[in-house]
């Protein structure tokens, strides 16, 4: 390979990652604008860019640490941001102090979660993440304002939106863990459990794509929360002999 192609190779990754960011950018233009739901799916294609961009660096191995610190700094843009902008111009407006208010901690707190992963990344369990991740967060948002603009009856109760983002904010800064999905055991009796689960999650996204990615979402954050609880329950339940 040629060294000419081995600097185009290595600038792939971090065009993916400039692809994220622009789309976040559009998508706050489009909120600021009104346009709410071609916001939130923009915010959707921002995260596949997000994704594409580590996985093309190391199957490349183009993998840097300028990468890394340009991929956080996208994050914080297209997940925090953008989300927090759309969330803004479509209720938070609504509400006053408490609606700036949660767009501002929603971001903070965004980037409090982004500069501990860097920090501890190298010494965590790959198989959990400590916190919800900025990106979910971000779905999150985005695929409940969806839900909001499809169902004109939940309209009475847009300041759930809010709550539920304050809500989240603290879960990205929190000790309760989730999975990552990162290393997932493809051993053969998980196979079929692994299958099974996929023809599901698919069926119900071709039926209902945003009422079924609302749900799946959803639980994933439930999940961490009612896990946390009742394993600190069991620590404080009496021993008996």
């Amino acid at each position: 390979m040629t060294s000419r192609n081995f600097q185009i190779i290595y600038l792939l990754p971090n065009l993916f990652t400039a692809a994220s960011i622009f789309t976040a950018v559009i998508s706050i233009t489009a909120a600021i604008n009104g346009d709410f739901e071609k916001s939130a799916w923009l915010i959707f294609l921002s995260l596949v860019f997000d994704g594409l961009d580590g996985r093309i660096a190391r199957l490349t191995h183009t993998t840097s640490k300028f990468g890394v610190e340009f991929d956080s700094l996208a994050d914080i843009v297209a997940f925090g941001v953008a989300p927090a902008m759309l969330l803004y111009f479509y209720v938070g407006q609504d509400y006053g102090k408490f609606g700036t208010l949660v767009m501002a901690l929603f971001i903070i707190f965004g980037a409090i979660r982004l500069a501990r992963f860097n920090v501890m990344s190298p010494n965590v369990d790959p198989t959990v993440f400590i916190g919800i991740p900025i990106p979910t967060a971000a779905i999150f948002v985005s695929i409940w304002v969806l839900m909001f603009l499809r169902y004109d009856s939940l309209n009475n109760y847009n300041w759930l939106l809010l709550v539920g983002t304050l809500f989240i904010s603290l879960l990205m800064v929190s000790n309760i863990r989730y999975p990552s999905f990162k290393k997932i055991n493809l051993k053969k009796p998980m196979l079929t459990k692994i299958l099974i689960a996929l023809i599901s999650f698919s069926s119900l996204m071709y039926l209902y794509p945003v009422e079924g990615f609302t749900l799946i979402v959803t639980l994933y954050m439930l999940w961490g929360v009612v896990r946390a609880v009742y394993t600190l329950a069991r620590k404080r339940l009496p021993l008996h002999s």
